[in-house]
């Protein structure tokens, strides 16, 4: 188990990673029908079954120039504060209205373009990379300089405020300024998380300042003036102004300000259940880049001479292209009137799309690119004053999409109600609510005419006054990506109001569970008082029950850090009677780690990250019941979490990073019967999995598809992509400086049992193998750092030049297939090969970072003076190379496999290769160690090893090189993270464990989320039911199993099963030990047949059962009455208590 960055899913140690370094999270599915708006061929399966679908066919491939207008908002707009009686437009497909005004900019002169011309200009700090990195992977470098000329001001330090300002700060924008009048109260302890009880009467912004400083060294802190309300003035020097408690009046006045005064505006507010977003930018804002992705490109097959002009890709994976998006072209033979233009397109299919008329083109002959082409966007936005008479929605829940107009409308009563009664509704109290739906009814009627809910009227009213901090990390996640936004233009903004509830984690009779004297604290009462806020929405009892509960989080990184925020101020696990929070983490913290795991100061770095997460998160509640572990959870620790173990948990929150972790602990909990919330982040996007038993399928119930790998022969000889040089190059670094020490060392330590070893693999690798020792111990092993300059500086003549002499006359420039198409077509690029040089600062960064990485393996002393290695390098003489006759270059992965496996080495080969390598005389003298790849430590030369290694590769082949920030996210398989993305998904993690302590058992109250903050988009969906199976007429899930207790012999086993289920039981198993057939060995069998089964196992395994294990799992296969076989759950064999 390792922590989350930003808890990822593992991508395998394979050649997959640098192929799709951009994978979706896991188990990305959603209605495709809500997210396209329309049916392609790509969704048509999805369709057939709408529960699920793929994130990486929906999200990221959103049209969102489809669904904007490009029709121009008036410059002078109507200004008024009274609200008029228009309709409310929810925009359809959940992204931007059609009043957003997306144009394409190609020469738009605009106030604010200007401004951040301006701002690109300010003086700011060089970007720390070691700290941003997987946030510079999310934002660019472009994003992130005009963030840190941005200036910030919130107002409001509650929860939400807090939640807001600490995202932003870890971001990294030029400053935050934060202003409340206020002063701490209970009611801000279950929320507001930087303020504790000894804070209680002192200002909240005055509190929360230093705390909040700590974040991030870069981004000072200030407090605005505590002893005045917010005016027009103080807003002057913002570029950005984010109020999160305000009147309707002052979000008029300061939305008018801040909208003639180019400064963006965000209103953001939870209450109860409920939470809002509004956002306004301004006048032609524009949107750099709507999406974040990386531009699309395919190799091209054909390009006909038509009023369409059809191009058709390679049918090797699907173009990805949708209609109206720009594409150019480059490097296409024959038609090369296409190249360096741009097209607006029209898709036909997954490999064709339209560009129009080329039937005046020359004819296609081969070869060529096609290339996306991102255009910026312009969005005019209405100030609030405008906004606010026809909001324009976006929809989290599509299933609640008619409820927006109610919710908008409640927001504004709750201002009204105020206003008038000078407090805010009491919870859950009949009067006040009936009161809240007349002046509701009132507003409607003089100014909106929507048809209201009155259930969602009375909830909103019920729940008004309480703060929950799932709600606050949701709203606050998604407002501080807004202002991130509205200080880059990276990402399309919210147009304009969004709205959210999570109203499925009151009881599901509300009205009549809680009341005014369930849901009131009393201030004296020092078990409640500090949750005061969350009691008012849920209860005294629940709140008594969250605290009784024992949950595991396994991972203590970004997710597991805002876990454990999240339950100090829910109060889980705070009873001293039952509660415990259980949190492991094997992993210690990293400079990188700060961005975005909040709980971590720069002093922690190097310690455990689950000490350190539980001692911050014990400093915001002193009452949480947390240990803190730093095991890894798998096999190896069944004895620590073991059946007992589990057997006490409540359930258990997954906070990892790999994919073989989260099914293991998914496994775990399917056999224990517990619940299970998994999620997992991806840049902006995010998913949340909530596992109830019974009720849902598991996490591993199914599986993404499996990912496209790079073949062998692509890598080795055919590069098209930096993807392919990329991973070429890591394969270089393991290959020279890693697995080679790491096989000496084995050989060194065991020469018999490293020879038994290799003399096990197939075809040629044990000569492979034992050569690799040979070469590293005799052949490559140097005596000084000249010996590694020399060797590096033939290494590099092997690569980029021999070698492609090699290829090119085995396969010439004009070599044709015996189809008689060019060999070298398609996508095989023809290479040519490099003539070293020092003055070529690549070629020369190679030897120089390979010959210190070779004499850091042999532990010689390395010389960092490039000076040194150019006159060491230019003596040496490198000898004429001339291709070989006879050498077989294989084409494709097949011949390549068989030769590996079925390549005849002969036995005296073999056995002179065996004998020199037990003739090296010395080798207790060898110092050897293997170089374990690093890319975050800027000094140890991976990188830059890695860049050269690849970009040297790119230039062979004609590919364009990738700088040294491209690199490390492919090579270093980097996952791209942001803590607003972190914080929003958690806070949908708490909602579902909200309704897991409920004790909802029914499926639509739990809901699967699928967000993408870049979009933006939201959808939240039922989870899919368990798959149910049948044997007779008994219906089974995964979540099923016969429980058999008490020791029995085999004999009896087989009888019970018989004899009360009618199951003849023809194997039987127990993990890889098959303890019972139907064609056993007669004599076998009867000795078994009187065995206890414990003993059988034993017998079998010749293991005995540990004493940590209660229970055993056998496996069946059974026939019915009439001998057909039989689907049956299997067996949980509960053993009989030992000493």
């Amino acid at each position: 188990m390792t922590s989350s960055p930003s808890a990822s899913p593992l991508q395998h140690h394979n050649h997959n990673h640098i192929l799709n370094h951009n994978l979706s999270p896991s188990k990305t599915k959603i209605h495709s029908n809500l997210i396209n708006g329309q049916e392609t061929e790509n969704n048509q399966e999805e369709r057939l079954n709408p529960k699920r679908m793929k994130f990486s066919e929906s999200i990221e491939n959103i049209n969102i120039e489809a669904q904007m207008d490009t029709e121009i908002i008036p410059e002078k707009l109507e200004t008024s504060v009274q609200i008029l009686t228009t309709n409310n437009n929810i925009a359809p497909n959940q992204t931007q209205s059609t009043n957003a005004n997306s144009t394409n900019m190609s020469s738009v002169n605009s106030t604010n373009s200007t401004q951040r011309q301006q701002n690109d200009n300010d003086e700011h700090p060089e970007i720390d990379e070691a700290l941003y990195s997987r946030q510079l992977y999310v934002l660019g470098h472009e994003a992130m300089r005009r963030m840190q000329a941005s200036n910030v001001l919130i107002s409001g330090m509650g929860g939400l405020g807090v939640e807001i300002a600490k995202n932003v700060v870890l971001g990294g924008v030029k400053s935050v300024t934060i202003h409340d009048t206020q002063n701490v109260s209970y009611d801000d302890l279950s929320t507001q998380f930087f303020l504790h009880e000894n804070d209680i009467g002192k200002n909240r912004a005055q509190c929360t300042q230093p705390l909040l400083a700590e974040l991030n060294p870069y981004v000072p802190v200030k407090v605005l003036d505590l002893n005045k309300n917010l005016t027009t003035d103080d807003l002057k020097n913002f570029q950005v102004v984010v109020l999160t408690q305000s009147s309707t009046q002052e979000q008029i006045e300061f939305g008018k300000f801040c909208h003639q005064h180019g400064i963006k505006f965000i209103v953001t507010e939870t209450r109860g259940v409920f939470g809002q977003i509004f956002c306004d930018f301004g006048e032609n804002f524009e949107v750099v880049d709507v999406d974040g992705e990386q531009p699309l490109s395919a190799m091209i097959s054909a390009i006909n001479n038509d009023a369409q002009g059809i191009v058709t890709t390679l049918d090797e994976q699907r173009h990805g292209f949708q209609d109206d998006m720009v594409v150019t072209f480059s490097e296409v033979k024959g038609m090369t009137e296409v190249n360096g233009q741009e097209f607006k397109i029209k898709v036909f299919g997954p490999y064709t799309f339209g560009i129009g008329d080329t039937t005046n083109f020359s004819k296609y002959m081969r070869g060529g690119y096609v290339h996306q082409v991102k255009k910026p966007r312009l969005m005019n936005f209405k100030p609030i004053n405008e906004a606010i008479k026809s909001p324009e929605t976006l929809i989290s829940d599509f299933t609640k999409m008619e409820d927006s107009n109610t919710i908008h409308v409640a927001f504004q009563t709750s201002y009204l109600f105020t206003q008038k009664h000078s407090r805010l509704p009491k919870p859950w109290d009949q009067q006040d609510s009936d009161e809240f739906i007349r002046l509701a009814r009132e507003l409607n009627d003089a100014e909106f005419k929507y048809e209201l809910n009155d259930y969602v009227l009375r909830l909103f009213s019920s729940t008004l006054q309480g703060q929950i901090s799932p709600m606050h990390a949701v709203i606050g996640g998604t407002a501080a990506q807004e202002v991130m936004k509205a200080c880059s233009g990276k990402f399309t903004p919210i147009y304009q109001y969004f709205y959210f509830d999570a109203r499925e984690i009151l009881p599901e009779k509300p009205f009549e569970s809680l009341n005014s004297n369930e849901c009131s604290v009393d201030e004296t009462d020092e078990a409640m008082r500090r949750y005061k806020s969350q009691v008012a929405v849920l209860g005294r009892k629940f709140q008594s029950k969250l605290g009784r509960s024992k949950y595991f989080i396994v991972g203590a990184g970004a997710l597991g850090c805002e876990y454990m925020k999240n339950f100090a101020m829910m109060g889980m696990c705070t009873s001293n009677e039952k509660g415990q929070l259980i949190i492991t983490d094997m992993d210690t913290i990293e400079k990188s780690n700060l961005n975005r795991q909040f709980l971590f100061r720069s002093h922690d770095v190097q310690k455990c990250k689950a000490t350190v997460a539980a001692a911050a998160a014990n400093k915001m509640n002193p009452h949480l019941n947390v240990v803190a572990q730093t095991n890894r959870v798998g096999p190896e620790t069944e004895h620590i979490y073991n059946d007992a173990f589990f057997e006490q948990l409540d359930g258990v929150c997954n906070a990892l990073d790999n994919i073989d972790a989260r099914i293991y602990v998914d496994r775990r909990c399917v056999y224990y019967q517990k619940p299970l919330i998994e999620s997992g982040t991806l840049g902006t996007k995010g998913n949340v999995q909530v596992v109830k038993p019974f009720i849902t399928e598991s996490y591993s119930s199914t599986q993404d598809p499996p990912e496209k790998s790079i073949p062998i022969c692509t890598l080795k000889n055919f590069p098209n992509a930096i993807e392919h040089t990329l991973q070429w190059a890591r394969d270089n670094f393991e290959g020279v400086f890693t697995n080679p020490a790491a096989a000496a060392l084995e050989f060194i330590k065991n020469p018999d049992a490293y020879v038994e070893r290799v003399m096990k693999l197939q075809g040629s690798q044990p000569l492979e193998e034992l050569s690799q020792v040979f070469n590293a111990l005799v052949n490559d092993r140097p005596k000084s750092f000249e010996d590694c300059v020399r060797w590096a500086r033939f290494h590099w003549q092997e690569n980029y030049h021999n070698s492609i002499e090699q290829l090119l006359y085995n396969f010439p420039r004009d070599q044709l297939t015996s189809s008689g198409v060019p060999f070298w077509s398609g996508p095989k690029r023809c290479p040519h090969p490099l003539n070293f040089t020092t003055e070529n600062p690549t070629y020369l960064e190679y030897v120089y970072t390979a010959a210190n990485l070779k004499a850091e393996m042999y532990g010689i002393p390395q010389v960092r003076d490039k000076s040194r290695v150019i006159e060491l390098v230019s003596k040496i003489e490198v000898p004429a190379f001339k291709p070989k006759q006879g050498v077989k270059i294989h084409v494709n992965d097949s011949e390549a496999q068989n030769a590996m496996n079925s390549g005849s080495v002969e036995s005296d080969q073999l056995e002179e290769m065996i004998e020199k390598l037990k003739n090296v005389s010395d080798l207790k003298n060898v110092k050897i160690q293997p170089i374990e790849f690093e890319k975050d430590d800027d000094s140890n030369l991976h990188m830059d090893f890695i860049v050269a290694c690849s970009n040297l590769r790119a230039e062979n082949y004609d590919i364009a090189p990738a700088d040294r920030h491209k690199s490390k996210l492919i090579a270093g398989r980097i996952i791209p993270a942001i803590a607003t993305t972190t914080s929003l998904i958690v806070g949908l993690d708490c909602i579902e464990l909200y309704k897991l302590i409920q004790g909802h058992d029914k499926i639509d109250l739990f809901k699967s989320s699928f967000v993408n903050l870049a979009l933006p988009f939201f959808g939240l969906s039922e989870p899919a039911a368990p798959k149910k199976s049948k044997y007779y007429d008994n219906e089974f899930s995964l979540w099923d199993r016969f429980e058999v207790k008490g020791e029995m012999t085999l004999k009896e086993f087989m009888d019970f099963f018989k004899e009360k289920h009618q199951l003849e039981i023809t194997m039987l198993s127990q993990g890889v030990v098959m303890l019972y057939s139907f064609f056993m060995d007669k004599k076998k069998l009867a000795e078994r047949l009187n065995m206890p089964l414990s003993q059988v196992v034993e017998t079998v395994s010749k293991k005995p059962i540990p004493k940590y294990v209660n229970a055993l799992v056998l496996e069946l296969c059974c026939n019915d009455a009439e001998g057909e076989d039989l689907e049956v759950p299997y067996v949980k064999y509960v053993l009989p208590e030992r000493n």
